[in-house]
């Protein structure tokens, strides 16, 4: 009998000491070897747009690409000229085209419409069809760049890259910076009707205006009322913050939003007693008034500032002190070994890639040498970097984003995972949405999730090794 028991407690120690968790543990910490997780977040660029033709992933090698539509449903015969631009044909094949042959990617394009309406039409129930039909700028958003020559590329092939990786939700900057704070929408409830959008009672799309041209090849839509605000009390585009930046932000006070109250990753951090910051380039000379919001030659994007909209972060409150910096105070504690243990940061408007005021290349260098620098860090050797954009610009991607709510996700975006324990050459094809980067880090830190959303999302465990 004694013989028989140790046999029985040897082979349960050999399972221990093997790796496994004995019965009734709790598995290990996926995330247990990281002290430090830095999200970069830059704008406005599809996976098709950028990564569409990486070897491994799912792009526009894919058979049976759609033709796009209409407003009638009809497929065009042709995609019309990017926003009326003398440098592309008047007439393009209806199909993906590459960029490159018109517009080099330092150059500065025209800024496709992405907002929450116009997205949904867009994706038509996945159908992914009517980019040019609901968009603003002709056949600018069927265009891609060969990625092969950019720095991004080149880190996807020597790490993660996440080819099934989709925007939290519909829509633009605003929206989807809300959602990486609080994996929620913003709530405006009795906001002017002006800002309310103009929904056909028949199909629930955004309304076109009378004067909406009947075809996208005799110009752009025109809508009846685009809308910041959903009929049911949502904040779904650009909207400022309750508290202007300095005095130079002139915003109107009707465009402001009131103070959110919605817990944020933030507190969740804070209540564990996790550092934590969120670094945005141009932060102090926006704060000191040095310069006003949105003006060159910085571009400070204040709607890219999403804990300025929460209540626990208003001005004059210690937590705004203490953890809303300036991107160089970043950049100093990845060089003396201080980072956080979980930093966002947010390039300044000149640096961030997005369509008109930026491009892909400055946006693509920056990214580059923000990831040298930590990757120079004392810090660097358990840091998980996720690389990623806030959403597409709307910009045309063949891969149906999954139905979650009524809220998104968005269209599929280019997404890294760099990190000394990240797989190395891989191509992940895990369905990710931006709730992902939440779920990681508290899955890190053992943190309640913020909403449904959080809860039920994937974390990017299957990128490490």
């Amino acid at each position: 009998m004694i013989l028989r028991l140790l046999r029985v407690f040897l082979f349960a120690l050999g399972a221990v000491c093997a790796g496994g968790p004995a019965r009734g543990e709790a598995p290990a910490n996926p995330f247990a070897r990281i002290g430090h997780i830095i999200v970069i977040y830059t704008e406005n660029r599809s996976f098709d747009h950028i990564f569409g033709l990486f070897p491994g992933a799912e792009g526009l090698s894919a058979k049976n690409l759609p033709p796009q539509v209409d407003a009638d449903g009809a497929p065009l015969p042709n995609l019309p000229r990017p926003a009326g631009d003398a440098l592309f044909p008047e007439k393009l094949p209806n199909a993906p085209f590459l960029l490159d042959a018109f517009l080099p990617a330092e150059a500065k394009t025209a800024d496709p419409v992405h907002d929450f309406y116009q997205e949904q039409e867009q994706i038509d129930g996945g159908r992914m069809d009517r980019f040019v039909a609901a968009s603003n700028a002709g056949g600018l958003v069927m265009g891609y760049y060969d990625g092969r020559r950019l720095e991004q590329w080149r880190l996807a092939q020597e790490f993660t890259l996440a080819d099934h990786f989709f925007h939290g939700v519909f829509g633009g900057s605003f929206v989807n910076h809300i959602f990486l704070a609080c994996a929620c929408v913003a709530r405006f409830p009795d906001a002017p009707r002006d800002l309310i959008a103009s929904l056909d009672p028949k199909t629930g799309r955004l309304q076109r205006a009378p004067d909406s041209p009947s075809s996208v090849l005799l110009g752009p839509p025109r809508w009846r009322r685009s809308g910041r605000v959903t009929p049911d009390g949502y904040a779904i585009s650009t909207l400022a913050p309750f508290h202007p930046f300095n005095a130079q932000d002139i915003s109107d006070p009707a465009t402001r939003l009131p103070l959110q109250t919605a817990p944020t990753i933030g507190e969740r951090l804070s209540e564990k007693g996790v550092s934590w910051a969120w670094y945005a380039g141009g932060w102090n000379d926006v704060v000191s008034g040095k310069t006003k919001p949105y003006a060159p030659p910085q571009l400070f994007q204040a709607h890219h500032q999403p804990f300025a909209y929460f209540a626990a972060y208003a001005p004059g409150t210690e937590a705004r002190n203490a953890h809303l910096k300036d991107a160089e105070e970043f950049f100093r504690a990845a060089e003396q070994g201080t980072l956080p243990a979980v930093a966002f940061y947010k390039p300044v408007g000149r640096d961030n890639a997005h369509p008109h005021y930026s491009d892909v290349v400055a946006g693509d260098r920056h990214v580059a040498e923000v990831v040298r620098r930590l990757r120079a860090s004392p810090n660097w050797s358990d840091m998980l970097i996720i690389v990623t954009t806030d959403e597409n610009g709307g910009f045309w991607d063949h891969v149906a984003p999954p139905q979650i709510d009524q809220f998104g996700p968005g269209a599929r975006i280019p997404a890294l995972i760099i990190s000394p324990f990240a797989r190395k050459g891989f191509v992940d094809h895990t369905i990710y949405d931006t709730s992902a980067i939440l779920k990681t880090i508290e899955t890190r830190y053992g943190l309640s999730p913020l909403t449904a959303r959080d809860a039920a999302a994937a974390d990017f465990r299957n990128a490490l090794e």
